[in-house]
C-alpha cells in the first residue's frame, strides 16, 4: 500500500516535471528569465515571513531571488544579492517579473484544479 507522503511527493514531483516556464523578456536588463512552474514551501516560507513582519518589498526581492533562473534551471540571484536588488534596481522591473511569476502560478493551480 503506498503512503500518502509517497503520493504527495509523486503529485509535486509532476509538477515540477513540466519544465522550466518562460522565458520572461527583460529588456532593461537584456536578459531573459525562466522559473519554475511552482516553488517548494521552504521558498515559500521565507516569502511569508517577510511579508508577515510587513516586510513587503523584501518579500518580493526573495521571490525573485527564489524563482529566477536561467535556461538551465540555475539561479540567477543568492541572497547575497538582496541589498543591491533592493537598493539599486528599478523596482518596477522587479515588481513586473515577479507579477509575471504569480500570473503563471495562479493559472497553473487553476489548470490543476486547486
Amino acid at each position: 500500500m503506498t503512503k500518502l507522503i509517497d503520493r504527495a511527493e509523486s503529485h509535486f514531483k509532476e509538477v515540477l516535471a513540466m519544465g522550466l516556464k518562460g522565458p520572461i523578456e527583460v529588456p532593461e536588463w537584456d536578459a531573459q528569465i525562466y522559473y519554475r512552474p511552482a516553488s517548494t514551501l521552504h521558498e515559500e516560507s521565507q516569502v511569508i515571513e517577510l511579508q508577515q513582519q510587513g516586510k513587503s518589498t523584501e518579500a518580493l526581492v526573495q521571490t525573485l531571488i527564489n524563482r529566477a533562473l536561467d535556461k538551465d534551471g540555475k539561479q540567477l540571484f543568492d541572497n547575497g544579492d538582496r541589498l543591491k536588488l533592493m537598493r539599486n534596481v528599478d523596482p518596477k522591473v522587479i515588481l513586473s517579473i515577479v507579477t509575471q511569476f504569480r500570473a503563471d502560478e495562479e493559472e497553473l493551480e487553476k489548470n490543476l484544479g486547486n
